[in-house]
């Protein structure tokens, strides 16, 4: 049983005891998960362990929860300042991997980790799987790399430079697996790369084209914190018990319109994004975009169709691609991607705001680049976001340059 110790105590013995002592003592902690936990952890996703561990006779789960107990018999103070130190020292994966781990080991843990980190728009760090899903930093973007495999049709977004200079220090974000239909294009999300289906935890949103692919919807399993939505009509359909889905609900939170261009004269692709999830005041002075903290459950009545965000109190942002201009010496459309991307292609962008006079935007926010996406390999691509987009709205944009577009460019 650990005895209580006071927060000087504590400052006292930190002097002769180094924090990678806790920070290891946690790592073992964390290799007496289950062999389901460890299989969540192997797949990918960060995995949080649940506020109540099941009861069991075997000797090995009194063990665990023998050891959950006395970690959680620390006092709250000399608990926070361990938490508050483990998220200050680590700033990026896989180091951000322990702090994961603090939230793992019991319910005031969880807790307390949870109070401590911030959202990425505040301290520019991806640490638990909410993260993709609340808006980036307003100064410094997210460097993110996508890798392509034409074999199994399958996007990885990872969280780095590139795969040559960020190395070990990769960390898969979402993968995105495209299934070609009869009359449209599917581009199924995840958090892991073996599980696509639409009932799993880890279904994340989906991106959905038209039969030409000029136009998209972004669908989320959840809506954005206090949006109000309205059902659709397909959402009346299949009303019978022995019809309802257990599969997920669906939102449309975006959407992507890519200009016809059949002679084309109007040289490199042009896009819109209505983004039906953030108001335009987002991105004026004092706005915020919404900020989801935690997974929703939808009840079972909801689970029919797909539901779209109303937009009629609040405007919704919109997103255009930033023209390019003609590089009379390389006889060439050029965009300045400050190093970022190295290969012309079709499919490169930026996008910025496009902000009506009487939204009272300035002049910096609505040239300031949004999202910017570009090649810069074989099958290698960089996607650099920041607020108020997050990164599940920044990859699905991204998604919808790979798609083909004959009359589009």
């Amino acid at each position: 049983m650990l005895y209580p110790l006071s927060l000087a105590v504590f400052r006292q013995k930190s002097r002769e005891m180094p924090l990678t002592s806790f920070v290891r003592e946690i790592g073992n902690m964390s290799k007496k998960f289950t062999k389901n936990e460890k299989h969540e952890r192997r797949r990918g996703g960060a995995y949080i362990a649940p506020d109540s561990s099941p009861l069991s006779s075997t000797a090995g789960s009194s063990t665990a929860l023998t050891e959950h107990g006395r970690w959680a018999n620390l006092p709250p103070e000399l608990l926070l300042d361990i938490i508050q130190r483990v998220e200050a020292r680590e700033t990026c994966w896989p180091g951000r991997g322990d702090v994961v781990a603090c939230a793992s080991v019991c319910r005031s843990w969880r807790q307390i980790t949870k109070e401590v980190v911030k959202t990425p728009e505040q301290c520019g760090f991806l640490t638990f799987p909410i993260s993709l899903k609340q808006p980036g930093p307003r100064d410094t973007p997210i460097e993110c790399f996508i890798q392509r495999e034409k074999a199994t049709s399958t996007y990885r977004l990872y969280m780095g430079l590139s795969p040559a200079l960020s190395g070990n220090l990769n960390k898969l974000l979402l993968v995105a697996k495209k299934v070609r239909r009869a009359t449209c294009t599917d581009f199924v999300i995840s958090l892991v790369g073996n599980d696509f289906s639409r009932s799993s935890n880890n279904y994340v949103g989906k991106l959905k084209s038209n039969f030409m692919g000029t136009k998209f919807n972004i669908f989320d399993s959840q809506p954005p914190k206090d949006s109000p939505v309205r059902s659709t009509n397909r959402s009346l359909q299949k009303t019978h018990s022995r019809q309802v889905s257990p599969r997920k609900p669906m939102f449309i939170t975006a959407k992507i319109s890519y200009e016809l261009n059949v002679l084309r004269t109007r040289g490199p692709r042009r896009m819109k994004c209505d983004m039906y999830s953030i108001p335009a005041s987002a991105i004026g002075q004092g706005g915020t975009a919404p900020t989801p903290t935690a997974f929703t459950n939808c009840n079972d009545e909801a689970r029919l169709g797909f539901k779209t965000l109303k937009s009629a109190q609040n405007v919704p942002l919109v997103l255009r691609n930033k023209a390019p201009r003609w590089h009379e010496q390389l006889q060439c459309w050029c965009l300045n991607f400050k190093g970022r991307v190295t290969v012309a292609s079709v499919k490169n962008f930026q996008l910025v705001a496009a902000a009506e006079p009487s939204q009272n935007v300035t002049v910096p926010e609505q040239v300031k680049v949004i999202l910017q996406f570009g090649k810069i390999g074989k099958d290698i691509f960089t996607m650099d976001y920041r607020y108020p987009l997050s990164a599940l709205q920044a990859f699905a944009i991204s998604l919808s340059s790979f798609d083909t577009k004959p009359v589009c460019e």
